[in-house]
């Protein structure tokens, strides 16, 4: 046989004669020796015969590059044919070590460092929605989050107005700043009771005793009790109970939060994902006061179809909305609920990493009607394993005899250990967010409401639709003028629909390119430098003009560009807060093990700043209609927003690992 020779013990070796064939027999003999490196069977005697066909192969290589580097620059003057034909050899042969890792590590002396790795320029991409991993998921997710600001939006747009209707027959209605007080007291009673149990909810959603999905399922089916009993409430202490009852079974957006987090782990990909309950909340801002302004005292608005006589009504009208004028946008809500906790029970899955193997009998249900009743079989999903993993516990590659090892227990970091300085900070900004934000969504639709200023009028006789005002009340500017819109629960559904619209419309447009180009911290920070200044223009939107003469609700083209312009500042603020300081809440979380209880802890936070906030600013607002001044609780609130400003500028943006457990470098280092 040409170009081999066999010795003692028949083993075939390469010839080392000829210049064609050292390329080939080197490689070949560098394929083998990494290859068989991995076998126990590997002798010693191979292993020295190896060592020093590699010295060979490695001095042959110097060699040849030392003459070509002399005939580049011998040959420079003359055209180099031959340097080009040694230099495609060249070329070849370490094209050849390039594509065999195990080759090119076998073929380096003892002495030799590696050479440094060509630096990679990674180009950042922008992702889009399309490129969502999960997104079947995501979007059971989305739906049900979407349940829940219909029912909270849909409440704004006749909240006013029933708590004017709770008083005893033959008694004077409650006055605004009454109305205003309650109004914040009813917000607190959700948040507050959210605030209690957030923290709970957090852990239970840890724990391997309920999971993420189960937490869910009891917030929609609480939420859902609680928008029953407030619509059929005859009095202002039971509506308070039954909002109490609904925030204190709901601590769902944290554990959303924490289920996006764990389906969507590339930081890549967490703008787009984030900003899907934001997203879904304007979705809600849009259609749940339309849907409330519709449905408010039915039998009031549509009295030819639901009261005496009507179509629908008959002869005595339908009783119930009768007695209960306010209860039907709840039952639609109650329904909307509903339907969002059968979602989540037969298509959402488990994210929590211990409860992923446990039996779902919903699923199991869903899946079973698709094959049984739509003759559909679920799609398989694949994944490419990590580097290195293939071929670990493949069967085939290994030998019987070896032991499967169990999977390490899970680590849990303690309680302790959570309040690192970022998460503090983190929480802080993200309370003052919450408290302005939560108290504008509250505030807004009771100036909206508010009498408008009638000159000539104090309303000595406890008139609901004049506004009171203090003796000898002269309004001048630029702080002391008092008074509201006047609107009623229709036009409060279509101004409250136009901050969805604006919202929806700048996440969908403008938020992903420059969250894009300026990064989660840089958007969140000069996001919070817009609020203020929504807040401070928004009472003089009373002082604008209208085409009707008070005590008339407002109205003309020059008002409604004010109420646009006022919201377009505050939904743009918003529409990069919000998912920022979700994604930066997210990445403050010190270990994998306490994310859930880090958007626990978040929720409580905004739900004690939600809770004082309303109370404290709704309880200003009242005073402010007393002395005449209706800025002054819109100004405080711009005060509040710069302090959650200047806050934000101790928040950094984490990884969600700052702190690593005993073992977790080691085994993270073994798997890369």
């Amino acid at each position: 046989m040409s170009g081999q020779h066999r010795d003692g013990d028949d083993k075939i070796r390469p010839s080392s004669a000829g210049s064609g064939g050292e390329v080939d027999s080197a490689a070949t003999t560098l394929l083998a020796s990494a290859a068989s490196s991995k076998a126990s069977s590997f002798d010693h005697q191979d292993r020295k015969y190896a060592d020093i066909e590699l010295e060979r192969f490695d001095a042959r290589e110097r060699k040849r590059w030392k003459t070509a580097s002399d005939e580049v620059e011998d040959g420079a003057h003359d055209g180099g044919e031959e340097v080009g034909e040694d230099q495609h050899l060249l070329a070849h042969e370490t094209a050849i070590l390039n594509e065999v890792p195990g080759a090119a590590e076998t073929a380096r002396l003892d002495g030799e460092q590696p050479p440094p790795p060509a630096p990679v320029e990674e180009k950042r991409q922008q992702v889009t929605w399309s490129s969502l991993p999960k997104k079947s998921q995501l979007a059971i997710l989305t739906l049900a989050r979407l349940s829940e600001p219909l029912t909270q939006t849909s409440l704004q747009a006749y909240m006013f107005y029933q708590l004017k209707s709770f008083h005893a027959p033959g008694t004077a209605p409650p006055s605004d700043a009454t109305v205003a007080s309650q109004v914040g007291i009813l917000a607190a009673a959700f948040t507050g009771a959210q605030f209690m149990t957030a923290i709970m909810w957090g852990r239970l959603a840890d724990s391997e005793m309920f999971g993420r999905k189960r937490v869910i399922l009891i917030g929609l089916l609480g939420t859902c009790i609680g928008s029953l009993g407030f619509g059929f409430s005859g009095s202002f202490a039971t509506a308070v109970f039954w909002r109490a009852v609904g925030g204190m079974l709901n601590g769902n957006m944290g554990v959303m939060r924490t289920m996006i987090s764990e389906m969507v782990k590339e930081k890549k990909f967490q703008s787009r994902a984030f900003l899907l309950l934001p997203m879904t909340f304007n979705i809600g801002v849009i259609v749940g006061p339309l849907l409330g302004g519709l449905l408010a005292d039915p039998v009031g608005s549509f009295p030819g179809t639901f009261g005496p006589g009507g179509s629908i009504g008959g002869e005595r009208g339908v009783w119930w909305l009768m007695k209960w004028p306010y209860a039907l946008p709840n039952v639609v809500s109650a329904v909307f609920l509903f339907c969002s906790a059968l979602g989540v029970t037969l298509g959402l899955e488990e994210t929590l990493e211990s409860l992923k193997d446990r039996p779902d009998y919903g699923l199991r249900f869903s899946r079973w009607i698709l094959r049984s009743v739509f003759r559909c079989r679920p799609k398989q999903d694949y994944s490419a394993l990590a580097e290195g993993e293939a071929g670990a516990d493949d069967v085939e590659l290994n030998t019987p005899n070896r032991q499967l090892r169990k999977p390490a227990p899970r680590r849990k970091l303690p309680l302790r250990r959570i309040w690192t300085p970022n998460v503090l900070f983190t929480l802080l900004a993200h309370g003052l967010l919450a408290m302005h934000v939560g108290t504008f969504n509250s505030l807004w639709f009771v100036f909206l409401s508010t009498p408008r200023y009638t000159p000539g009028s104090d309303n000595n006789d406890g008139d609901s639709k004049t506004l009171h005002l203090p003796p000898g009340y002269h309004p001048h500017a630029p702080f002391t003028f008092t008074g509201g819109l006047a609107l009623p629960p229709r036009s409060i559904g279509t101004a409250l629909a136009i901050l969805g619209v604006i919202g929806i419309s700048l996440q969908l447009l403008l938020y992903p390119r420059l969250s894009f180009r300026l990064g989660t911290i840089t958007s969140f920070r000069c996001s919070l430098l817009i609020f203020p200044l929504a807040y401070s223009l928004t009472p003089y939107i009373a002082a604008i003009p209208s085409t009707r003469a008070a005590p008339g609700p407002a109205s003309g083209f020059l008002v409604w560009v004010g109420i646009t312009v006022v919201l377009f500042f505050q939904v743009s603020a918003r529409t990069f807060a919000l998912p920022s300081t979700a994604i930066l809440v997210n990445n403050s979380s010190p270990h994998p093990s306490v994310l859930g209880t880090v958007h626990g802890i978040a929720q409580s936070v905004s739900s004690a700043t939600r809770t004082v906030g309303p109370v404290a600013v709704s309880w200003l607002y009242g005073v402010g209609l007393d002395r005449g001044v209706v800025g002054m609780a819109w100004w405080a609130m711009a005060g509040a927003a710069v302090v959650g400003a200047m806050a934000a500028w101790w928040v950094r943006e984490g990884d969600g690992h700052e702190i690593w457990l005993e073992g977790e470098r080691e085994e993270a280092e073994g798997k890369g």
